[in-house]
């Protein structure tokens, strides 16, 4: 059963008792994704680690660790970016 069938069967549930129908499904999804956006934030926040930017934090920490370990993607030792001859 998906959602649509669901949803249809809980409508009629709510109209037999006199109660509103349920709301339709996807309404409030992107409600549902701020939420726990915001939530992963605050734990960040409670638990003492930054609350923005650790992506970007994360990114920086890996590049400067592979600029200290002597291998370089600007080498070409990584993979060339150029076609090849034919």
């Amino acid at each position: 059963m998906d959602a649509i069938q669901q949803h249809m069967i809980d409508s009629y549930r709510a109209a037999q008792r006199g109660e509103l129908p349920p709301p339709l499904p996807g309404r409030h999804d992107w409600g549902v994704v701020r939420e726990a956006r915001e939530r992963r934030r605050f734990e960040a926040v409670i638990a003492g680690r930054p609350a923005y930017g650790r992506r970007w934090a994360a990114l920086r920490s890996l590049v400067g660790k592979l600029g200290r370990s002597g291998k370089s993607w600007k080498s070409g030792k990584l993979g060339k970016c150029r076609p090849s001859d034919a």
